[in-house]
């Protein structure tokens, strides 16, 4: 008889174990996965209309995260204490890493294959992402029109507004840069925050100054660097979404009513720290 030489299942001894078999909070409880997993709705039974819902929950879970670690930089850029802010905005870093790898799964849907649903959108679209527009107010994109898409949810309206009105992550870091002894014009230290920033010689040359003295001013020049590795993965993120987009639907217009890939390679040109860039030219 041949002898048998295909591998055998195995099972992991268990009886060492110290295993909570029955717990007061279970992993699907912590983590509230009942409602988590119960909220992929589809509308029209077709297959990837899956794929399109997941994927976009998952970005507002990471974007939230984001937002999370954001304020959180920036309660220390206020207190003076850029060190934690340092881990905070790497961590950015990385989440955005997980955003753009999210459209390369999303570009797995062909455009027949959004075309069986796409209809059951009516207009929503990711252009009404409340969190997403937290993100651009935070860091530094203001525009106020923006909030008017969700004035008909009145706390999602406040609180973008409240972002809108107060200081983005770069007024900040230029509100430090003045404490510490640079010569920021005092216009772009008390100004009307709803505003987009506008770029100024005398802050590229103080952040000139940060750079070719990086060895005195390193945790100014660390942030810096934090700050432009967050905006160029933010690129991107946007990069991707729009190439994503032109697979899918060519160039018909969004269903939030935008023109869809030609308004997405407009949103390329914003800067959120445009000093932080040119001054690579000058130094």
């Amino acid at each position: 008889m041949a002898e048998n030489i295909l591998p055998t299942a195995q099972t992991v001894d268990l009886s060492n174990e110290k295993i909570h078999w029955q717990q007061d909070l279970s992993y699907g409880d912590y983590l509230g996965l009942d409602q988590l997993l119960a909220a992929q709705n589809t509308r029209s039974g077709q297959h990837d209309e899956m794929l399109f819902i997941v994927i976009h929950q998952v970005s507002e879970l990471w974007m939230k995260l984001s937002i999370h670690e954001l304020r959180a930089a920036l309660a220390q850029v206020q207190a003076d204490d850029l060190r934690p802010a340092f881990k905070m905005l790497a961590r950015v870093s990385r989440i955005q890493h997980q955003l753009i790898q999210a459209w390369e799964v999303l570009a797995t849907m062909t455009p027949f294959d959004y075309a069986q649903f796409r209809d059951t959108l009516g207009q929503s679209s990711g252009f009404q992402s409340y969190q997403y527009r937290t993100l651009e107010f935070l860091l530094g994109n203001k525009n106020a029109r923006m909030v008017e898409a969700h004035r008909q949810n009145p706390a999602v309206h406040a609180e973008l507004t409240a972002v809108l009105n107060s200081p983005s992550f770069y007024d900040e870091a230029l509100r430090l840069l003045a404490r510490r002894g640079f010569q920021i014009p005092a216009e772009k230290l008390n100004r009307d925050w709803s505003e987009p920033y506008v770029a100024d010689p005398a802050v590229e040359a103080a952040w000139a100054e940060v750079y070719r003295h990086a060895e005195k001013y390193w945790d100014l020049y660390e942030l810096a660097e934090k700050l432009v590795d967050v905006e160029y993965h933010f690129q991107q993120w946007r990069f991707s979404h729009m190439k994503t987009v032109e697979r899918i639907i060519g160039y018909k217009r969004g269903t939030g009513g935008t023109a869809g890939v030609s308004y997405l390679v407009k949103a390329l040109d914003l800067r959120f720290f445009p000093e932080l860039w040119s001054v690579r030219t000058a130094v």
